[in-house]
């Protein structure tokens, strides 16, 4: 780099999921369309994915978001989403994040009692609606793009775990969920660190054994996260999560199984979830659906408007919660510096 690099952002976080909102980076971003942009940053802009997540700059959990022009006629601005494990078209904590802190920062000007933002992804344009008062905003709620079921009950062989039957759903982005229990653990916080490793096995396990890919954009084809949740819809009973988010560098070696928890209940989660309960027919259409994260932060969702996506048979959900802008921060990379793209450790990492 032969310049200094100058980030400014808006640090939020979702139901205690922390997104970092970037807002002068839109330059970085080349093309045209949204897929364009996404194929883009996964073809050139890792190093600063991994330079604003990283240390010294970022924390394992940590998300972030780009702000983009938008590129259709009405919306409101773009977004490219960045996670630990690499660039992701769409998530809810993080579009929960970048709206509040839009409305909030006045990037977009926010009308009270409601206001309604358009945002360009590149699995699709969606919908959001703010309820706002006193210049605050106080939930969200995402009318997502359409979810849908690929899988349900296939058997992937895990390392170390055996076989296990995991629903592949894409809710914004690929999960891949299945009962805790088949992992032989427990929703507790006790648990963490066995959970994390169980999911990232998953993970690993998946992407190296089932192909997939959304019949719209063909390079979204991997698994991001995966969903251990506490198993079948039951009346009474509170749906609960942990969703394992990885790094980037997970193989066959058990080393590598590492991650960390989504420390909200996970927008495009609760979306995939709810596909998958409603391919299930534990969910009903206009049905609504509490989610519970690890930390007892709720997501609010329902799913409606039965379509098709490609040959999937598919639904649109929509979902609701609420961000709080943690403060505003101006991050440097100096050419200089010799941790330019920052670093990760296997203490915490």
């Amino acid at each position: 780099m032969a310049e200094k690099l100058i980030i400014e952002t808006i640090e939020a976080h979702a139901e205690g999921e922390g997104g970092r909102v970037i807002t002068n980076m839109a330059h970085l971003v080349k093309g045209e369309t949204m897929k364009e942009r996404f194929d883009y940053c996964e073809a050139n802009l890792d190093w600063f994915r991994h330079a604003i997540l990283h240390e010294p700059r970022g924390y394992p959990a940590l998300c972030a978001v780009f702000i983009l022009p938008a590129v259709n006629e009405g919306s409101d601005f773009g977004i490219i989403v960045l996670e630990q494990g690499g660039f992701t078209a769409m998530s809810g904590s993080n579009t929960m994040c970048a709206v509040t802190a839009a409305l909030e920062k006045g990037i977009v000007k926010m009308q009270e009692p409601e206001t309604t933002v358009t945002i360009d992804t590149a699995v699709g344009t969606i919908s959001v609606l703010a309820r706002c008062k006193d210049g605050k905003v106080l939930d969200v709620a995402i009318r997502n793009v359409p979810a849908f079921t690929v899988y349900i009950d296939k058997v992937v062989d895990v390392p170390e775990y055996g076989p296990i039957p995991v629903d592949l759903v894409f809710g914004g982005q690929f999960f891949a969920q299945t009962n805790i229990a088949n992992v032989g653990l427990e929703i507790k916080p006790e648990n963490a660190k066995a959970i994390t490793r169980a999911g990232a096995a998953i993970k690993y396990a998946v992407n190296s054994q089932l192909q997939f890919e959304h019949p719209e954009n063909p390079s979204i084809n991997k698994v991001g996260i995966v969903i251990l949740h506490n198993g079948d819809r039951e009346p009474g009973k509170q749906a609960q999560n942990s969703a394992v988010l990885t790094g980037d560098n997970l193989t066959a070696d058990p080393e590598t199984w590492k991650g960390m928890l989504d420390r909200s209940p996970c927008g495009t989660g609760t979306s995939a979830r709810m596909s998958g309960l409603y391919t299930r027919g534990q969910l009903a259409i206009g049905e609504e659906f509490s989610h519970m994260s690890f930390l007892g932060t709720k997501f609010f969702g329902q799913v409606n408007d039965p379509t098709k996506i490609g040959q999937y048979d598919a639904v649109v959900p929509t979902i609701r919660g609420s961000a709080w802008v943690t403060g505003v921060a101006t991050w440097e990379i100096d050419p200089t510096d010799p941790f330019q793209t920052g670093y990760t450790l296997g203490d915490i990492w």
